[in-house]
C-alpha cells in the first residue's frame, strides 16, 4: 500500500529561489540543478516545456518524432511554450546504423531552430560531436557506468551522466547503485556530472550534491505529470506502483531494461527462464509500438514499459511545476537536517 503524501513538514513558501547553484546549472543557464531526462513517445514540446519553465532542463527525444516535419514543428511549439528559453533535445544512437540514419537530418533542424543543448545516449556520440561542438552546442552524455563516463568524457563533450541499477530503461549490465556510482564519478570525473536511478525525493537530490554531483536526472518521478501526453488509466497505475513494481528483463541479450512488472514483461521474462535465444520471439513485446499503444490508450499490461524504482514518490497527480516544488522543499528540509546535526 502507498503511503500518503508527506513533505516532512515542508513550508513551499520558505524555498528560496534558487537554492542550489552548480557548474551544470551554469553551463545550461538553469535555475536548479533538475534535469529532466529524454523518454521515449512521451517527451514532447508540452512535458518539456514544464520542465524548462520550472527552472530545470527537459530534452525532446527526436525518435518520438521520426517524422522531419513534425520534429521541427514540436520544436517551434517548444519554443513558443518556454517564451525563449533554451530546452534541449535527447538524440539516442543505437548500435544499428539503419536505425540512426535520421539522426543526421534531424540534428540540422534542430541546429536550424536554435537548439543548442543537447542530451546523448546509446553509442558516444563522436561522430555527431564535429557539427555540433562547431555550431556551439553544449552536451551532455549518458552512461550507466563511471568508466564509461570517463571514455565519453575525452570525446571533448560538455558534461556526462551517469545513471544507477534503480533507473527506469537501460541501467546497464553492471547493475551498480546510485549511492556507489556518485562519489566513485566525483573521484574519477573533472567534467561537471549528473547522476540518476532511483531519485524523486529532494533529500536524495542534497545528498547528490553532497556527494560531488553537479545535478541529478529524473525520469520516472514525473510519469504521472500532468504534461505527460499519457492515458489517465496508465498514470493512475504510475501513482499506485510502489518501489518493487519495476522487474529487470532483456538481462540474457545483454540488453538490460528495467520496466513495470506487467504482463508482457512477465512474458519476456518467462522466455529468457526458458532459454529462448530467438529474438523474433520476443519482439511482439518489446517491439516500441507496443509501448506507444500503452501510453495512448491505457492498458498499461502491454507493452515492455520503463519505470524505476523512484515511482514510489509519485504519490499523487501533479503538474511539473508542483513536483520541483516539492523536490526543493524536500531538498531544503533535508539540508537543514543536516545543519542541525
Amino acid at each position: 500500500m502507498r503511503r500518503p503524501v508527506d513533505w516532512a513538514g515542508a513550508d513551499l513558501s520558505a524555498c528560496p529561489t534558487p537554492p542550489f547553484q552548480t557548474r551544470i546549472t551554469e553551463l545550461f543557464g538553469i535555475e536548479h540543478p533538475i534535469l529532466c531526462g529524454g523518454l521515449m513517445w512521451l517527451s514532447d514540446a508540452r512535458y518539456v516545456a514544464a520542465s524548462v519553465n520550472a527552472g530545470g532542463m527537459g530534452f525532446i527525444t527526436a525518435r518520438t518524432f521520426p517524422d522531419p516535419g513534425a520534429f521541427r514543428a514540436e520544436l517551434q511549439t517548444c519554443h513558443a511554450l518556454t517564451g525563449g528559453r533554451p530546452f534541449g533535445v535527447n538524440l539516442y544512437l543505437t548500435p544499428h546504423d539503419a536505425d540512426n540514419a535520421f539522426i543526421k537530418g534531424h540534428i540540422d533542424i534542430l541546429l536550424e531552430e536554435g537548439v543548442r543543448i543537447i542530451e546523448t545516449a546509446g553509442l558516444p556520440p563522436k561522430d555527431l560531436l564535429p557539427g555540433l561542438r562547431e555550431a556551439g552546442a553544449r552536451i551532455i552524455h549518458k552512461t550507466s557506468t563511471v568508466r564509461h563516463a570517463v571514455s565519453a568524457a575525452k570525446l571533448g563533450i560538455d558534461a556526462v551522466t551517469v545513471v544507477g541499477a534503480e533507473c527506469g530503461g537501460h541501467p546497464g549490465v553492471q547493475l551498480v547503485g546510485t549511492l556507489v556510482q556518485t562519489p566513485l564519478a566525483a573521484e574519477r570525473l573533472t567534467l561537471p556530472f549528473a547522476v540518476g536511478g532511483g531519485i524523486g525525493h529532494g533529500a536524495q537530490l542534497v545528498a547528490a550534491l553532497a556527494m560531488g554531483a553537479d545535478a541529478v536526472l529524473i525520469g520516472t518521478r514525473m510519469l504521472a505529470a500532468a504534461e505527460i501526453s499519457a492515458h489517465p488509466a496508465y498514470k493512475a497505475r504510475m501513482i499506485e506502483a510502489d518501489e518493487g513494481a519495476s522487474r529487470l528483463i532483456m538481462q540474457s541479450f545483454r540488453n538490460t531494461y528495467r520496466v513495470l512488472d506487467n504482463a508482457d514483461a512477465r512474458s519476456v521474462a518467462a522466455l529468457e527462464a526458458a532459454g529462448e535465444t530467438d529474438y523474433e520471439r520476443y519482439r511482439p513485446f518489446v517491439a516500441g509500438v507496443q509501448q506507444r499503444l500503452a501510453y495512448d490508450t491505457g492498458d498499461w499490461e502491454r507493452g515492455v514499459l520503463s519505470m524505476g524504482q523512484s515511482i514510489v514518490f509519485a504519490r499523487g497527480p501533479q503538474t511539473v511545476a508542483e513536483i520541483y516544488a516539492q523536490l526543493l522543499a524536500e531538498a531544503m528540509v533535508a539540508r537543514a537536517r543536516l545543519a542541525s546535526r
